[in-house]
Formats: C-alpha cells, structure tokens, sequence
C-alpha cells in the first residue's frame, strides 16, 4: 500500500521557481564560490575578506558593530575571527570602557594582506557586475538592502 503524499509535486515546482529566499541564497553561494576563488591565492576567503574588511576602522569597533555590519551573531563572529587571529591578522583586545568586551582589530600584517586583496575583490567585483541583467547593478543593490 502507498500512502499518498499531501504535498504535490507543482508545490515544489512554484517555491523552485517563485522562492525570492531560495533564489537569494543560490546567488549569495555562487558568488562567494566566485570571490573564493579568486581570493585563494591570497589564503582567503570571501567571508574572511568581508571581515577584514570591517575591521578596516579608524578605530576598532566592538563586535556588536561588526557583527551588526555582516549580519552575523557574535558566536559566530568569534568563532570566524579565531583563524585570522592565529595567522596573525586580526587581533582581539579586552576594550578599556568595558572590560567584558572585546574589540577586533587588524594587525599590520592584516592590513597589508587587505590591501593586497582589494585589487583582486575590484577585478571581481567588476566582472560580477558586468553579468548583472540589464546592467543596473545600482538597482539590484538597493533591492537587496531593502531586504535586509
């Protein structure tokens, strides 16, 4: 005897094709496979350049800001800062208004790697854009900053 499924199959074909999170999520993931890649030679990836990028402050900013800019909880924000700080490019001091608080910061080894790997996010970054449908990469950001 088979049991009859409640769900048919058309279901899954609309939230395929009409899921706005579904087809967000694909995008997020070929692009940071995309920036990765390009990111390699330098021994970084994509999520480690956007936090390095953050840390790039006049200041070191407490985890919170940072976390709030990368939209990311601050379990794992220090869970993702752990291997920059062991290679030396990010480090991580109590902060001296609140001794329960720490402040990321870049190193200047962090630094000089940032700096190395702007050329290569800009190059990508370009090419990314150029594949943008009707060219209004503008639009498209703004989109997903409403969204988010």
């Amino acid at each position: 005897m088979t049991e009859q499924n409640p769900l048919p199959y058309e279901t899954t074909l609309e939230v395929r094709d009409a899921c706005l999170c579904l087809h967000v999520q694909r995008a997020a993931r070929a692009l940071a496979r995309r920036f990765d890649e390009a990111l390699r030679p330098l021994g970084l990836t994509s999520g480690q350049y956007s936090l390095m990028m953050s840390l790039n402050r006049p200041a070191p900013p407490s985890m919170r800001q940072v976390s709030e800019v990368l939209a990311m909880d601050r379990t794992t924000l220090t869970a993702a800062l752990k291997p920059l700080e062991r290679r030396g490019l990010v480090s991580v001091e109590v902060d001296p208004q609140d001794r329960r608080s720490r402040r990321p910061s870049l190193t200047p080894a962090g630094r000089d790697l940032l700096a190395r790997a702007v050329p290569v996010w800009r190059r990508t970054h370009a090419e990314i854009e150029r594949q943008v449908a009707g060219g209004d990469a503008d639009r498209l950001r703004a989109d997903l900053v409403a969204l988010s």
